[in-house]
């Protein structure tokens, strides 16, 4: 008897492992079929070693002012210097230099929310699936309570009471954004459930919580990560809606949606000073979401027909 489960599962070791190479070519072949992945990937990777290597691409202190040299027009146009490539603000801070550092909080910001937001959501979702009943009705009625007022204004509460800086912002974004991560796993969990291999365990006598990380989770997982992963493009906006709106990073830090606010004023004489980080945060946001589309193309089994 032990020779036969040993020898099934030998069997069983290949088996698996195909599978995982499988899934990997299969992510390949999506990628370099879908140009836009290709594009998204690159472009993303880029704007990732640009913030972390912040230090050494910008040529000056972000923070650094220079009345003399406000308001300069990038070093392409005339009256422009090669020095601050992008131009300079209202202060006379390198435009260059503060998108490059503003990558850090934009991105920071985005994949530390979304791992908040999902992280609770998967959990409620999950609970809410599973189980049902009251717990299902009580879970769900907090989300309906949510999704009557808009995000942007509990955004906007929670900074308020709370107060502004990065920590602060991270957290606000990540409590308020949970909803769309719970509705998501709760749907899943409500088909995954019902199928044989789940009763089958339940009969066998085991545990919801064993059931529920071997078998439910599994089924799951890849939808939220397509929807974690577009959510960050989402995440980025409102960090720049709030910032914007002067309720989220706070000068001498830099973020696009204060570039932004400072640069408004602006528009009709010193256009560079708001178009650049517009422009950034527009790549930043596209990347994500192509990254996203072939992420979806990729692990989403229902798409296969």
């Amino acid at each position: 008897m032990s020779e036969s489960v040993q020898s099934k599962a030998a069997l069983a070791l290949p088996v698996q492992s195909v599978g995982t190479q499988g899934l990997l070519r299969r992510g390949m072949s999506y990628l370099f079929q879908s140009k836009t992945g290709i594009l998204g990937l690159i472009v993303l990777v880029i704007i990732v070693s640009i913030s972390v290597a912040a230090p050494l691409i910008a040529p000056h202190d972000p923070a650094q002012t220079n009345i003399a040299r406000k308001l300069l027009p990038p070093a392409w146009t005339a009256g422009g210097m090669t020095e601050f490539p992008l131009g300079t603000d209202s202060l006379g801070r390198d435009i260059w230099s503060r998108i490059v550092y503003g990558s850090r909080v934009s991105l920071i910001v985005g994949f530390c929310s979304v791992g908040i937001s999902g992280a609770i959501g998967i959990i409620l979702g999950l609970i809410s699936g599973y189980y049902g009943r009251w717990v299902d009705a009580f879970i769900m009625r907090i989300v309906d309570a949510f999704l009557a007022i808009p995000t942007i204004l509990f955004m906007m509460l929670f900074m308020l009471v709370l107060g502004q800086g990065l920590g602060t912002l991270i957290f606000v974004i990540g409590i308020t954004g949970w909803v769309g991560y719970t509705r998501m796993v709760r749907s899943e969990v409500l088909s995954v459930r019902e199928r044989d291999y789940v009763r089958a365990a339940r009969v066998v006598g085991a545990e919801d919580f064993r059931i529920i990380r071997v078998h439910v989770l599994p089924n799951v997982i890849s939808s939220f990560i397509i929807i974690s992963t577009l959510s960050i493009g989402r995440v980025i906006i409102s960090e720049a809606a709030l910032s914007f709106l002067g309720l989220g990073i706070q000068s001498p830090a830099v973020s696009w949606g204060g570039m932004l606010s400072d640069g408004r004023q602006y528009l009709a004489t010193s256009w560079w000073v708001a178009t650049f980080p517009g422009i950034a945060i527009t790549i930043t946001v596209l990347a994500i979401i192509f990254v996203g589309d072939w992420l979806r193309d990729w692990l989403d089994p229902k798409l296969d027909v």
